[in-house]
């Protein structure tokens, strides 16, 4: 049994991740959770008042350290396109170690559940979007793309890119790397 504060918590939590890890993409019920975890259901409900917000607290884990992997990189990286790249190549990283939370951000593991989890990660990736826009309008300033870009545009084909990444490995049972071919996609998508 859990002794410290929150350490149930965070247990419940990650047995829901490794639950959404497995390849067939069951529905995770109450009933299931509890028996993995051996305890009852009332014993969940004691951490959670909902399966919503088990589902709220992984989107947290997942915005934590995307955001916080986003901010040291735009810290540490002066070019623009730089950033831009190293974002792109965080994000796909992000969801090859942690495929539970890549069903999360695709919306794999919403369906049937409360409608705000998926638009939070729509907020989730509108802010990516709006980050990968910043990099590239550094980018052009900084002469790494022509000035005539069109920065929104580029963003979110970054953004569909790794969405659609993060959807080939979830769809494919996790065997479809989203970091394979990365080198030659790269330099499609930001001519380097």
């Amino acid at each position: 049994m859990a002794s410290k504060p929150g350490e149930r918590k965070l247990q419940i939590l990650q047995t829901v991740a490794a639950m959404l890890e497995q390849p067939k993409g069951e529905k995770i019920t109450t009933a299931a959770l509890a028996a993995r975890l051996d305890i009852s259901e009332a014993a969940l409900y004691r951490h959670f008042a909902s399966k919503a917000q088990m589902f709220e607290g992984l989107i947290e884990f997942i915005e934590q350290t995307v955001f916080g992997l986003i901010n040291k990189i735009t810290q540490e990286e002066k070019s623009g396109l730089q950033q831009a790249e190293a974002i792109v190549s965080m994000l796909l990283g992000f969801a090859q170690k942690n495929r539970g939370m890549t069903r999360v951000l695709t919306g794999d593991a919403l369906v049937n559940e409360d409608e705000r989890l998926q638009q939070r990660i729509n907020q989730l990736m509108d802010r990516i979007e709006a980050t990968l826009k910043q990099s590239l309008r550094m980018a052009a300033t900084q002469g790494e793309m022509g000035e005539a870009v069109d920065v929104g545009a580029h963003a979110n084909v970054l953004v569909c890119h790794v969405l659609g990444r993060w959807q080939q490995f979830a769809k494919s049972g996790f065997t479809r790397d989203p970091l394979a071919q990365w080198a030659a996609q790269r330099a499609i998508l930001l001519g380097k």
